[in-house]
C-alpha cells in the first residue's frame, strides 16, 4: 500500500531536483523554466498527498489554480525567449544584460 510518506519522497525528490537544476544551470534561460515547472510539479503532488490523506478536495482545487498559472507563466515565458532568440541570437543568460539598471 502506497501512503502517505511515498508521496512526499517523491516530492522531496522531485523538489530537490529541480533546486540543484536551478542552482547548476544558471546559463540556459529553458532549463530554468523546465526547473521551476518541476518544483510546481512538487508542490502540486503534496497538494495532492495531503488532500487524498485528508479526505478534504480543497488541495485538489488548489492544484488546477496552479497548473493554470503554470501554463501561463510557459506560455509567456517561451514567447519572452523566441523574441530574445530573434534580437540578440542567444539564450545565454549570462548575455541577457539588457534588462540591468
Amino acid at each position: 500500500m502506497i501512503g502517505l510518506h511515498h508521496y512526499l519522497a517523491v516530492s522531496t525528490a522531485l523538489f530537490a531536483i529541480s533546486v540543484a537544476g536551478i542552482i547548476l544551470n544558471r546559463k540556459n534561460v529553458i532549463t530554468l523554466l523546465m526547473c521551476i515547472e518541476l518544483l510546481l510539479l512538487a508542490v502540486n503532488t503534496n497538494f495532492i498527498a495531503f488532500s487524498q490523506h485528508l479526505g478534504d478536495a480543497a488541495g485538489q482545487i488548489f492544484v488546477f489554480f496552479i497548473l493554470t498559472v503554470a501554463a501561463a507563466e510557459a506560455a509567456i515565458g517561451l514567447a519572452i525567449l523566441v523574441v530574445l532568440f530573434r534580437n540578440r541570437r542567444t539564450i545565454d543568460v549570462e548575455d541577457l544584460d539588457e534588462l540591468k539598471g
